[in-house]
């Protein structure tokens, strides 16, 4: 995890974030992507957004927010998104999961399978599934995974699959058969295995969007750590969506803290944060 500076002292600040520009950003940010920003957060959203006033030429939070909104394109709202989105993630993180879905696809073999990866962040989740797939199926195995995530700076890290050979998460073993080594001027880094690549496909979306246009319907999804930064009315909508996305009997891998008994009719505990989709 990047280590950040802790932003100046208010007095010293190079803009002014009074509290009704931060009550719009939560504002705004839960309208676009969803985030429930809780209060107390200014320090955070300081030390994201300036950078963008300093890039967009405004000399203050109200400037920025009042050229924000009307904008006539994408391309700031998706900056704004972007800088408030957190992306913590390695390879195999939560790794109790890895076994479950390699014994689940096993169970299945020979069956057209799919896989979604709902928050791909920066690329190692979505490579972690690739890796279990491959080891449970063979290299030249076929199982579609579609890795998406609303950060599009993340998803161009992601597409790279080039990381520090020092990534977390990797055992010499795996290192040596899905990844290559740099040498000369890209020493100390790893790119993804063309092979393992291949069957991955990186593709931005808003889990807000009222458009789930994902293709056929998906045998196992991770989402994991997501809703922590949703509210109870929108963790249930994106439920929904995840439900009507799935096959019946498909898994859904969610994260650590996150809990959906109350959402029975869609999804039923099978296993530690690991739930099967229920109903027509």
């Amino acid at each position: 995890m990047t280590a950040v500076l802790s932003p100046p002292a208010a007095g010293d600040r190079e803009f002014d974030l009074s509290g009704r520009d931060f009550d719009r950003v939560r504002q705004l940010i839960y309208q676009r992507a969803g985030i429930n920003l809780q209060a107390g957060k200014q320090a955070m959203v300081y030390s994201r957004l300036s950078r963008r006033l300093r890039e967009t030429g405004h000399a203050s939070f109200a400037s920025y927010l009042a050229f924000l909104e009307s904008a006539g394109d994408d391309t700031e709202w998706q900056a704004f998104v972007n800088c408030l989105t957190t992306n913590l993630t390695s390879f195999f993180r939560e790794a109790h999961h890895f076994p479950l879905l390699a014994e689940a696809i096993a169970r299945r073999r020979g069956e057209p399978m799919r896989l979604w990866c709902c928050a791909a962040s920066t690329g190692e989740e979505p490579y972690s599934l690739a890796m279990t797939v491959a080891e449970t199926l063979g290299a030249k195995a076929q199982l579609p995974i579609v890795a998406s995530d609303i950060d599009t700076d993340v998803l161009a890290t992601a597409e790279r699959g080039v990381y520090g050979a020092d990534a977390q998460g990797l055992s010499p073993e795996r290192l040596r058969a899905h990844f290559l080594r740099g040498t000369g001027p890209n020493a100390g880094s790893i790119r993804v295995r063309p092979e393992l690549a291949r069957n991955v496909s990186f593709r931005p979306f808003n889990l807000m969007s009222r458009r789930w246009d994902l293709g056929e319907p998906f045998d196992f999804v991770f989402c994991r750590n997501v809703m922590i930064y949703f509210d109870a009315p929108t963790q249930r909508r994106v439920l929904e969506g995840i439900h009507a996305a799935m096959k019946p009997g498909g898994l859904l891998f969610v994260g650590h803290s996150e809990n959906f008994s109350d959402a029975r009719t869609l999804f039923a505990l099978r296993g530690k944060t690991v739930y099967e989709r229920v109903g027509a």
